[in-house]
Order: C-alpha cells, then sequence, then structure tokens
C-alpha cells in the first residue's frame, strides 16, 4: 500500500472542495484550482478529508495512488498558503527590477532580457539581486522559475547567472596557466 496515498488530505477551514467524478475544484482564500485526474482513480470526500483509493493492486494503479493524492494535496495547500520560489542572480552588473507586471534583467547580453507575468504567477524583487516567483499551483511556479533560470544558467568557472536559493554549483578550476622558462 502507498504510504503517501493512504494518508487524507486534510481540508482546512475556508476551503471549498467540489469533486464531480474525477475532476477536483478547489477554492480557497488564494482562488480557485481544477484539475482532472486519471479515470481509475477513486476520489472522494468523507467530512473534512478527501481520500484517494485505487481499485487494485496493478502497477499502474499503484504508481497512481500516491501521485493523485500529492496533486490533492498541493491544489489545497496552494489555495491556502500558496507557493513560491526564490532565485539569485550573481555576476558584475547583473541586475533584476519590476517594471509593471514584466520582470526586466540586465545579464550581460546586449540587451535586456524581458519576462512578463504569466496567469496566476506574480514576481516579487525585494532586492536587485534576487527574484521570487509566487503563485497558487506549484507545478506553474516551479515551471515559471526554471524559464527565468533558463536565461542565463550559472556557469561552473566564476558561478555567473541565475541559480535557485540554495542551489550548490558545482565549481570548476580555471584553464593551468604555462610556466615560463
Amino acid at each position: 500500500m502507498s504510504r503517501i496515498g493512504r494518508k487524507p488530505v486534510v481540508i482546512p477551514a475556508g476551503v471549498d472542495v467540489k469533486i464531480d467524478g474525477n475532476t477536483v475544484t478547489v477554492k480557497g482564500p488564494k482562488g480557485e484550482l481544477t484539475r482532472t485526474f486519471h479515470p481509475d482513480m477513486l476520489i472522494k470526500q468523507e467530512g473534512a478529508e478527501i481520500i484517494v483509493e485505487r481499485p487494485s493492486e496493478d502497477k499502474l494503479h499503484r504508481s497512481l495512488h500516491g501521485l493523485t493524492r500529492t496533486l490533492v494535496h498541493n491544489m489545497v495547500e496552494g489555495v491556502t498558503n500558496g507557493f513560491s520560489k526564490s532565485l539569485d542572480v550573481e555576476g558584475v552588473g547583473y541586475r533584476v527590477q519590476k517594471k509593471g507586471n514584466e520582470l526586466v534583467m540586465n545579464l550581460g547580453f546586449s540587451h535586456t532580457v524581458v519576462v512578463p507575468e504569466p496567469a496566476g504567477i506574480t514576481f516579487d524583487v525585494p532586492n536587485q539581486n534576487k527574484i521570487i516567483v509566487n503563485g497558487i499551483d506549484k507545478q506553474a511556479v516551479g515551471q515559471v522559475a526554471a524559464q527565468i533560470r533558463e536565461k542565463r544558467p550559472p556557469e561552473p568557472y566564476k558561478g555567473k547567472g541565475i541559480r535557485y536559493t540554495g542551489e550548490h554549483i558545482i565549481r570548476k578550476e580555471g584553464k593551468a596557466g604555462k610556466g615560463k622558462k
């Protein structure tokens, strides 16, 4: 039995859950999320809990069990607290600023890189070397953060670029100089 799949998802106060077959709609203080799950998974609400069950012990059903429960839990967590990813910008002259609902980045290119805010995602720029991506959909927050990091990934020699906060970059040694005779 899946250890994660058999745990019930607790619905906090102020969150409204509607289950229509395999489509789950979660509405909370931060917004509303809707997702359709695999038709074989059995999703039901009992009181203030959502329970996910599998119809059989097939390999597919076993793998979908924990996944479905985790996705439902992330929906409930997203509409109550939201999710955020933090990025650091390192490098001489590398700067970030927010203009309206766009992220404007100077990343050592001859031009500025502009990233507009997608629907449901907000950017925070507490200082010129930090970006915080916020939203209620965990997958969307991670995807937007990865797309921003992709604009200038950290390089291994000097460590310049955009990295996740706390990410460790394996550094390489530079080219060895030739000795003079």
